[in-house]
Formats: structure tokens, sequence, C-alpha cells
């Protein structure tokens, strides 16, 4: 990793808000009828204000086990982990109080998160394929060396995605209902085991 790319995650880590401070922003958007970004569109207010609600359903509604809340417990070594999100992006509203959640019972993990729109280079390093796909996760160790990289949509999801886009073209409220009753059945178990799959010791 260059030393560029390191003082870039260390700001951003710097400059990243933790979940009660995210939370705090997305309840004034919705009070202001606001999104982030430039992209002030009807659209993206619209799920901002939805996201907000999903996040707070999330959080009262989903329960990680023990048994999988144990293993990020027992982490060797201290992680942050900096999410690049928008508060438009429902993949964000499904992973980030789950992500809070896995954090919150793992003393080694400092959650931090960065709005992408306010992070263009974060932004350009990152999120390289072609949709500039969000939310993205990027683990590092206490000194800013990165050492995972995860899109926090599950796999499952992102095949469904793209399933659906091979047979239709584009992404439409069909496939955006059926992705939300998959988010919903699913309750997070997908995005922690995938979680697992990467943070556990080999």
């Amino acid at each position: 990793m260059s030393q560029h790319v390191h003082k870039m995650i260390q700001d951003g880590i710097r400059g990243g808000m933790d979940y009660a401070q995210y939370i705090s922003m997305m309840n004034d958007l919705v009070t202001r009828g606001q999104t982030t970004g430039t992209d002030q569109s009807e659209e993206r207010i619209a799920n901002t204000k939805l996201n907000a609600h999903r996040i707070r359903r999330i959080e009262k509604t989903t329960t990680i086990p023990e048994e999988m809340l144990r293993v990020f417990h027992k982490l060797p070594e201290k992680q942050v982990w900096l999410v690049l999100l928008e508060s438009w992006c429902s993949d964000g509203a499904q992973a980030i109080p789950i992500l809070y959640k896995i954090a919150s019972a793992a003393p080694k993990i400092d959650l931090r998160l960065i709005l992408r729109d306010e992070n263009p280079q974060l932004m350009d390093c990152f999120l390289t394929n072609g949709t500039r796909s969000i939310p993205k996760l990027i683990i590092t160790n206490e000194e800013g060396m990165i050492m995972y990289e995860w899109g926090p949509r599950p796999k499952t999801a992102s095949k469904m995605v793209a399933e659906y886009k091979e047979q239709h073209g584009k992404m439409d409220e069909r496939l955006k209902k059926e992705l939300q009753m998959w988010y919903n059945r699913d309750g997070g178990k997908t995005m922690v085991d995938e979680l697992i799959e990467i943070v556990k010791p080999r």
C-alpha cells in the first residue's frame, strides 16, 4: 500500500463518524427533507427517509447469535472498520445496524462511517467497478494498514441483482422489492457469515 493511500485511509478514519453521529445525521436529513451528496433528487431524498426507518427497524429486530459474536469478540488485534456509504443507499441501511451490533460486541473493532461523496479520493481508490457500488467496508489494523476489503451487500443479493439485470437490463422497483424481502428473511445472517469467513483466524 502506497504512502498516499495509507494517508487517505488515516484521514478517513480520523474524519469518520461513529454510529451515533451517523444516526443523528440521518434524523437531521429526514427533518430537513434532504440527502447527502450533490444529487438532491426527490428519489434520493425519499430513499434517505426510507433508510432512516429501515435502520431503526433492523436495529430493533435483528439479533446476531452469540456464537457468531464470539468470533468477533476474540479478534487477536484491534481493527478499524471504515465504511464508505451514502444515506440514500439501501444496502447501507441494511448493513450499518448489523455492523454496529458486531462492533458493539467486539472491544477490538472501531466502526467509522464516511460519506462517499465527501471523499472523492477514497471513492476513486476503492470503488473501482462500473457501478461504484456502496457501501464498501475497508478493514484496517491499528496502524491503518489494509487487512481486508469487502462490499457489505451479501453475495446472494449481488447474484440476485446480476441475474435480474441480465434478464431485464436494469434494476427496477420489482427487483428492489424482491431484494428487500430477501433482506428481511435473511435478517443479516448471510452478511455476518461472510464477515466471519473474512476475519476468523486461519
